[in-house]
């Protein structure tokens, strides 16, 4: 199977689905004539012109209200953020209309869109640059979150979030737009809401998303050299969770880890914790325990970025603390 950049597989699913349903289109900031700030809409100008591929103005509640706007008078709008950090302008329109038109004019309007871009941390881009929204966004009724964690689910996914029919909140890793792996030529499409084990194991149940699976997936090979086999789920949208997924491999390995690049406070962890807590606490042979960052905005220094955020030696600890090994 070839192998191609995250960023080409994103790029494969809006092409294919602009091509498949003439109501699609993307419009962002610098992502037609510079072919996008992270270069994921590279030749979409070329191939589908300016009426389908709108550079907008600084200006993202401006551009994320048209864009509601439109997806209300049936269009379906792929609005790119150049950071879910900068969705912070727009919330208003996410939250407060996006999410919420179709409950109040009772299906009479729909907003059939996807709100995308990178999220987390990217490096040295300090505090401003550098947040994870997903458990803010998986909040709030009306809207689904996706968070892909490799090319092959980037592209399933977007064309599910494409194709929903709801609003979709899409959150990429900046770190991970160069990131190759195995994606078929033929079309497919993952389902929402549907999360996938990354591999079988029987010690403890490992659950994380987005760029966080790629030290996950470092810290199992450690741990295996250590005698503890660990099961490994891939949550891929955070809204809706896949409880059942979860509880069933607790009842298997009967210990959970959960591995999530944000603030601990009210996050996806959290939920999980509690879901977890409610439907198999007589499983579990172990306290739940989770790495997460730090409690506080990321410093700029890049020894306390590698102190903030989860890390493998984070996770190999952790894990083997709920195994006693």
């Amino acid at each position: 199977m070839r192998e191609i950049q995250f960023r080409e597989a994103l790029r494969e699913a809006m092409n294919e689905e602009m091509r498949r349903d003439e109501r699609v289109f993307l419009l962002g900031e610098e992502v037609a004539e510079y072919n996008g700030a992270y270069k994921v809409s590279q030749g979409m100008l070329a191939e589908f012109g300016a009426k389908r591929v709108i550079d907008t103005p600084i200006a993202e509640l401006g551009f994320a209200g048209i864009a509601v706007g439109a997806a209300m008078n049936g269009l379906v709008p792929i609005v790119e953020f150049m950071t879910f950090n900068f969705s912070l302008v727009a919330i208003d329109q996410i939250i407060n209309s996006a999410a919420k038109m179709n409950s109040m004019t009772a299906g009479q309007y729909k907003c059939h869109m996807v709100f995308r871009g990178p999220t987390g941390s990217a490096g040295q881009l300090g505090a401003q640059h550098s947040q994870n929204f997903e458990n803010w966004y998986a909040n709030t009724p009306g809207l689904k979150v996706v968070v892909p964690s490799n090319p092959y689910d980037a592209k399933g996914l977007l064309k599910a979030s494409i194709r929903d029919g709801n609003p979709i909140i899409f959150m990429e890793s900046e770190q991970m737009y160069g990131l190759k792996g195995e994606v078929p030529e033929e079309e497919y499409i993952l389902e929402l809401g549907k999360a996938h084990f990354a591999k079988q194991g029987t010690d403890v149940t490992i659950v994380s998303f987005g760029k966080m699976m790629l030290r996950v997936n470092e810290a199992v090979a450690e741990l295996e050299k250590e005698g503890i086999n660990a099961e490994v789920i891939d949550l891929r949208t955070v809204r809706p969770l896949d409880h059942e997924t979860i509880i069933n491999s607790i009842k298997k390995t009967n210990r959970l880890v959960i591995v999530e690049e944000a603030w601990p406070l009210a996050s996806i962890s959290s939920e999980i914790t509690y879901q977890v807590q409610r439907h198999a606490f007589d499983y579990l042979d172990a306290p739940i325990r989770r790495v997460t960052t730090l409690d506080t905005p990321l410093p700029y220094a890049g020894v306390f970025v590698d102190a903030f955020l989860p890390s493998v030696k984070k996770i190999v600890e952790t894990c083997k603390a709920v195994t006693y090994k």
